[in-house]
């Protein structure tokens, strides 16, 4: 992947942490997810006081992406508000494999990130091709 489309969707997902809603965790999250035809969908974690219903910034920019009718995608780029690297959660990682998405990790800064495939992180996802029997 070519440095300027990182670059790009790693100032996106740093822009997104800042409009994260986490009073609880106090964990902002930002995420930008690049579609084939290189349009970026930007999402950030949005939290509520009742823990399972709260939406983490990957599922929130796929869902745009979704919801504006992209189903092909180049990368996302993720990145929270720690010195370690945040890593998509389980829930992520299976919804994220659903369109082979991927993984652009950071740590606190853009300027330190780690690439990923879904494999590498989720080798054992559920599979549509599970489901034909």
């Amino acid at each position: 992947m070519k440095a300027d489309v990182i670059r790009s969707l790693l100032e996106k997902a740093e822009d997104a942490r800042k409009k994260s809603y986490s009073p609880y965790s106090r964990y902002p999250v930002g995420a930008a997810l690049m579609a084939k035809d290189g349009t970026i969908y930007a999402g950030c974690n949005v939290e509520n006081v009742s823990y399972g219903a709260a939406l983490c910034a990957e599922r929130n920019a796929l869902g745009s992406a979704v919801a504006d009718g992209q189903r092909d995608f180049t990368a996302i780029a993720i990145i929270g508000s720690h010195e370690d690297y945040t890593m998509p959660c389980g829930i992520c990682r299976q919804v994220l494999s659903e369109f082979h998405v991927p993984l652009i990790i950071c740590g606190k800064s853009s300027k330190d990130y780690r690439t990923y495939t879904l494999e590498e992180l989720f080798p054992s996802s559920f599979r549509a091709e599970e489901l034909k029997h």
